[in-house]
């Protein structure tokens, strides 16, 4: 990576965009291997300030019967017991709820790129009253994956978001 221009806002700099694509395409690769195997469309990724991925996890909910096994947790899980939390940015297909939301903040992790919130608000609020860095790319393949997805798969979708009843 080059030397970052201290004229350029830090969110805007092609190097951080490079490293926001990374993170989310290997999230993406996560979210599209739990559609294969009959689960929901959700994943997640951890890189270094250097673009390495060191943990990438996907929605585990319905292939492991675990109502915990989010992306983002399944990404965390990966990643191991880790000193430098606070060095890597969190990227995620879908705007997190309050459970993936609480655990970036308890592990202190200052960036999180989400793929989209279109089809789901999750808790980007309380990461943003934490000082974590927010950015939403609003990639259209995300939203495409989970709007066939709610589609095709409503009542686990409502059962995974914890919508009452149906």
């Amino acid at each position: 990576m080059t030397e970052a221009d201290p004229t350029m806002p830090e969110h805007s700099h092609p190097d951080r965009a490079a490293l926001d694509r990374l993170a989310l395409d290997a999230a993406i690769a996560q979210a599209e291997k739990s559609r294969d195997e009959g689960g929901i469309p959700i994943g997640a990724a951890l890189v270094t300030p250097d673009g390495v991925v060191v943990a990438a996890g996907h929605n585990m909910r319905v292939q492991a019967g675990d109502p915990t096994a989010h992306g983002e947790m399944s990404c965390i899980r990966a990643a191991g017991r880790r000193r430098d939390w606070h060095t890597l940015t969190m990227a995620t297909t879908l705007s997190p709820c309050a459970m993936c939301a609480g655990a970036v903040v308890l592990h202190r992790i200052p960036r999180v790129v989400i793929g989209e919130s279109r089809t789901f608000q999750g808790r980007e609020d309380w990461l943003r009253d934490a000082g974590i860095e927010v950015v939403v790319v609003d990639d259209a393949g995300c939203v495409a994956m989970m709007e066939r997805f709610i589609a095709e798969h409503p009542e686990l979708w409502k059962e995974d978001i914890g919508v009452p009843g149906q």
